[in-house]
């Protein structure tokens, strides 16, 4: 039997193949595609991660910025990429968990299209308020917002980020409503939080310390399941009285569906190493992100839970796909 004879050459080959390549693996330099653009915190934070992670495995990792389309564009292309281990994902919320939700055509799939490596950090949001508004507890903010419907504005960095999804989950368990209003970039939108043209924001603590620090932004609660050591004093969305609002901004590393699984058992590892250092810890410290690694596995079924979640708060918020 030719064929069946000629199979199984062709499956004895691929084993040894993908044993070879384990064991010499890295033998070149990785990129680490970014689907964002440069200079906003989940570059910074890719690029403090890329260099003790080169380190650790031998090879540089170079950054490449592929942005647009909420991250998705940057995630397609890794998904087309060779299954070698040498074109890996910063994976993040958005491409890979809001995406599912937001876009009718997406071009790859979050779970079947990437071999899910390791979660890198988490990264915890606040509900902040202008402090023209006199209110000092999420409990006011809910009366407020339950006294004049509509009245209210939050901002984001668009239609369909976490910002913005995360406003819309407070509406939805608080049965309150207020008014969204979308920027091109957050800072826009933080710009006008600081001068009283909205008056809440959804979004990443580390946009606003300077202002909190100065009194020009005030923080009514951390939206995690634990306080932030960078603003210890500030109660979780539970301590506040409003458990359930919780979520991630949550970054790591995926490889392309098909890589083989002693590469991505190898690439894990070396993450693990780079991201407990000390130094490591210590840098994304500073750039309020906390480090928190996972096996493959864990990984996986971690960013499956993400789109249930987000894909609730989209069917909640009636928004219609892109």
């Amino acid at each position: 039997m030719p064929g069946l004879k000629t199979a199984c050459i062709a499956v004895l080959f691929l084993g040894v193949l993908s044993s070879a390549s384990a064991e010499t693996y890295p033998s070149q330099p990785l990129k680490l595609v970014v689907p964002f653009a440069a200079g906003g915190s989940s570059d910074l934070i890719a690029r403090l991660i890329a260099k003790p992670l080169g380190e650790v495995l031998g090879q540089p990792v170079v950054v490449s910025n592929v942005p647009g389309a909420g991250g998705t564009i940057g995630a397609s292309s890794v998904a087309r990429a060779a299954p070698d281990g040498y074109t890996v994902l910063f994976s993040a919320t958005g491409p890979n968990a809001v995406a599912p939700s937001i876009y009718a055509n997406l071009p790859y799939d979050p779970i079947k299209s990437f071999s899910h490596v390791s979660m890198l950090t988490t990264q915890p949001s606040i509900v902040a308020v202008n402090p023209s508004l006199g209110i000092s507890s999420l409990e006011e903010l809910i009366a407020a917002a339950r006294a004049a419907p509509g009245k209210l504005n939050f901002g984001s960095p668009g239609v369909g980020t976490t910002a913005h999804l995360a406003g819309e989950l407070f509406q939805s368990l608080a049965n309150v409503s207020i008014t969204h209003v979308p920027y091109k970039v957050g800072q826009l939108a933080l710009q006008d939080l600081i001068q009283g043209r909205i008056q809440v924001m959804f979004d990443n603590v580390g946009q606003f310390l300077p202002f909190i620090s100065t009194g020009r932004v005030d923080a009514l609660a951390v939206i995690s399941d634990h306080r932030t050591e960078i603003l210890p004093d500030v109660k979780t969305t539970a301590e506040a009285g409003m458990p359930g609002f919780e979520y991630a901004i949550w970054f790591g590393i995926s490889a392309p569906a098909g890589t083989p699984e002693p590469v991505v058992s190898a690439l894990n590892a070396k993450i693990s190493e780079a991201m407990h250092q000390a130094e490591t810890q210590s840098s994304l410290k500073r750039l309020n992100a906390e480090v928190r690694t996972t096996s493959p596995d864990e990984f996986q079924k971690f960013i499956a839970q993400d789109i249930g979640k987000w894909a609730k708060v989209v069917d909640s918020a009636g928004m219609v796909r892109k």
